[in-house]
């Protein structure tokens, strides 16, 4: 029997705001959460990039530091994330063997190892904290949220580079349908704004060098377009099945309808740029949920602003939607948020999900030459949805061939 899934609750700390409205309204007024680094180490490294998309509210200004310091940066903003969502969705009481939680990320605590691999060398094996394991693993944050919200339901760990909080919530959606829960928690975080994957990004030329206009340097399927903007920050969504909502008459922002992951076999860093399986992914997230391809109205694109991904992105649109496709309205989130890597998915599926709620699609900030290969609908100021059932899909891609797509409808 197939259930209907549905979002009761959702949660976020971003380079927009502190919270999933403040990341939405400031979504809303075209605003970018990119800005020049201050820290000494971007100076003492030298470092060929100088800015990033940071965390509007610093972790340490929500949590208690007692908790902060056991905690890395990534799970700090992911237990901010679950625990606003958590408060939104009202849950009071849940049975905690049928609470889930369905978490990602696509680096790690990787501000821990670091830190505690120069204290080895410069201190001594005495000096390192003995909770370095359990801060850096990636399951950490699952860990912390299971611990904080009491659920006994199962705590997964996605870890596939940026496709890694979609395929979270797709796999969320998977266990709600199969019984295994009533309720899950799912999302992602990352905190890598760190002088060693910023020395990596930009070594492999993926990052955008716009040293003297961080704010416009996110430009997805702009002709000018230069690479990513690293971002930070976590997101989380409440899911449960309708019938588990309905009887504690839950506020409901739109269902989940599908879930799908593809690989493609094709390259440890770039896409395939025919987009076969990406296309796939969309179709079996489409398809799968009894839709056609011509319902979708809105879809958050991947879209990170790199010359070689976006083009990549939309030959996988082309290939899915054909002409259609004209006439789909398309967002780039990252154009104002960076790309929060493993937390991306679930920071854009929030903001699909409430594009459906409102019936509001965002804007793409910073397109003033629309690449001619890149023949999209782009909306670049806030757009009506229109009327009546709407669909809409997430994409997100990683490093590896990893593709995970996910996709809502109004309720």
């Amino acid at each position: 029997m197939t259930k209907r899934i549905v979002v009761t609750g959702i949660g976020a700390t971003t380079p927009l705001g502190g919270t999933a409205r403040e990341s939405w309204d400031a979504l809303l007024r075209g605003e970018s959460g990119a800005s020049p680094l201050e820290q000494e180490w971007v100076a003492k490294y030298e470092l060929p990039v100088t800015f990033a998309a940071q965390a509007k509210v610093p972790a340490g200004d929500v949590l208690p530091r007692v908790e902060a310091k056991r905690l890395d940066p990534g799970s700090q903003f992911a237990l901010i994330a679950a625990r606003e969502a958590w408060a939104d969705a009202g849950l009071e009481e849940v049975v905690p063997e049928r609470f889930g939680i369905d978490w990602a990320t696509g680096i790690g605590g990787v501000w821990t190892l670091l830190d505690a691999w120069d204290t080895l060398r410069e201190r001594g094996p005495r000096r390192v904290l003995p909770m370095t394991v359990p801060m850096l693993m990636p399951n950490a944050p699952a860990a912390a949220i299971e611990m904080a919200l009491g659920a006994r339901g199962g705590a997964r760990t996605v870890v596939s580079a940026c496709a890694s909080s979609t395929e979270s919530i797709a796999n969320g959606y998977a266990h709600l349908q199969a019984g295994l829960a009533d309720v899950i928690v799912a999302g992602g975080a990352e905190a890598a704004i760190h002088p060693l994957p910023l020395a990596s990004f930009a070594s492999m030329q993926a990052l955008s060098k716009r040293n003297d206009d961080p704010a416009h340097a996110s430009r997805p399927y702009d002709a000018t377009r230069d690479g990513f903007v690293l971002g930070e920050g976590a997101g989380a969504v409440v899911l449960e099945t309708e019938e588990h909502a309905k009887a504690r008459g839950a506020r409901i922002y739109a269902e989940v309808v599908g879930g799908a992951v593809t690989s493609d076999a094709f390259h440890i860093t770039a896409p395939d740029p025919e987009g076969s399986a990406a296309a796939r992914a969309m179709i079996a997230a489409v398809e799968g949920a009894g839709y056609a391809r011509r319902d979708v109205a809105h879809i958050n694109a991947h879209a990170t602003s790199t010359p070689v991904g976006d083009i990549a992105e939309y030959n996988a649109l082309r290939r899915v939607f054909g002409d259609q496709l004209d006439s789909i309205a398309v967002t780039a989130t990252k154009s104002s948020t960076g790309h929060l890597l493993g937390g991306a998915g679930a920071i854009e599926a929030i903001f699909t999900i409430l594009a459906l709620h409102e019936r509001l699609m965002p804007p793409t900030i910073n397109l003033s030459e629309q690449d001619p290969e890149i023949a999209l609908d782009v909306v670049t100021s806030p757009r009506p949805l229109g009327d009546g059932p709407k669909l809409a899909i997430s994409n997100s891609f990683g490093f590896g061939g990893h593709n995970a797509v996910a996709a809502f409808a109004t309720y």
